[in-house]
C-alpha cells in the first residue's frame, strides 16, 4: 500500500513508487537521468534512445508530458545500444 500522495508502479519488473500526478516523461527522466521536454527528446532537439511501453503498448514519447501513470501500472523501459 502507498501512502496517499503515492502511486505504485512496476518498472521492469522492479516495483517503485511516484507521487500522484506524475507523468510518463517524470518516469523516464527519472529512469535515465535526463532532462526531457514535452515532445519526448532532450532540450537539444536530440533522441533519447529509449522506448517506454505501458502494459506492453509502447507509449509514444509526444505523449509523455501528458499521460499520466495510475496505480499499479506496468512499465518497460527499453534503451537502444549501439553494436547490439
Amino acid at each position: 500500500m502507498t501512502d496517499i500522495g503515492e502511486v505504485s508502479l512496476t518498472v521492469n519488473d522492479t516495483p517503485r513508487t511516484l507521487p500522484v500526478g506524475a507523468t510518463c516523461r517524470d518516469l523516464v527522466s527519472l529512469e535515465t537521468g535526463r532532462e526531457i521536454g514535452d515532445d519526448g527528446r532532450a532540450p537539444t532537439g536530440q533522441g533519447l534512445g529509449v522506448a517506454l511501453a505501458r502494459a506492453g503498448v509502447v507509449v509514444p514519447r509526444g505523449a509523455w508530458a501528458y499521460t499520466e501513470i495510475l496505480d499499479g501500472d506496468t512499465f518497460e523501459l527499453v534503451t537502444a545500444v549501439q553494436g547490439g
